[in-house]
């Protein structure tokens, strides 16, 4: 009798262990770090009447970012190094100061809480997860070891343009695997159904691909929501920007739809 008791017992776990496992390969691994390097085109965003600053400053500029991950939470921001100094034409140097902003996305509430930081102050922004109109290509590449799958679409941003709202469109590229957690990703690039482990924009105008994928438990602090700004509203926001924008009569900031 308690041989049997024992048995069905033994049964029991090695079912419950089975079922881990299996979710654990459907799903893919759950908690670690994707660092991810970002690499902008400069003079394929100059406007055309600014053609004669390609002299001026480097062709591409080249950041670090990173994508700390646990089963639910995910948060993305900078990896601050070193500001760098970049050669421009003429023997010109700039220093280059990347902005420290923050996503946090909450993927129980679909919730998403971004930092911005602009002219100087920082402001928190809560907003929602929106599903992209993914569509799934045929091309397989590695990435880190990784197999990825291809998946595309179209859409649009808002730019400001010497004070004045453009829209330009934009087409993504992205590549995922099902080996890490799905709907994981870089910046807003994260409702596919695996770990989005590279982006290509408008065919080369900004790049974004992982150069190193640590699995392992996070550190204290290492993922933790934003706390400290200015609470305010995505549209509250936009209006603010575009309205310094105005005043400043430049390009330069970018507001995603």
């Amino acid at each position: 009798m308690k041989s049997s008791s024992l048995m069905k017992k033994l049964i029991l776990l090695l079912g419950i262990l089975v079922s881990l496992t299996a979710a654990h390969v459907v799903f893919g691994q759950t908690t670690g770090v994707i660092t991810y390097e970002i690499k902008v085109n400069l003079h394929r965003r100059l406007p055309p009447e600014r053609a004669d600053m390609k002299g001026m400053i480097p062709e591409f500029r080249t950041t670090k970012e990173q994508l700390f991950f646990n089963e639910i939470e995910s948060l993305y921001k900078p990896l601050i190094e070193d500001e760098e100094e970049e050669m421009g034409g003429g023997g010109m140097r700039m220093v280059i100061r990347q902005p420290n902003n923050e996503l946090y996305l909450d993927q129980t509430s679909g919730k998403i809480l971004s930092k911005q930081e602009f002219m100087g102050k920082n402001y928190l922004i809560e907003d929602s997860v929106k599903v992209s109109p993914w569509k799934f290509g045929t091309e397989i590449k590695t990435i880190q070891g990784y197999e990825c799958r291809q998946a595309y679409y179209t859409d649009s941003v808002q730019m400001n343009m010497n004070g004045n709202p453009v829209t330009e469109k934009r087409e993504i590229t992205a590549w995922f695997t099902d080996k890490i957690r799905p709907f994981l990703g870089p910046e807003r690039f994260n409702t596919l159904p695996g770990a989005v482990l590279a982006v290509d924009i408008n065919g080369g105008e900004r790049v974004l691909v992982a150069k190193t994928i640590e699995m392992r438990e996070l550190k204290k602090n290492e993922l933790k929501m934003p706390a400290s700004g200015t609470k305010t509203t995505q549209e509250e926001y936009r209006k603010m920007v575009e309205e310094q924008m105005k005043q400043m009569g430049g390009r330069g900031m970018i507001i995603r739809n």
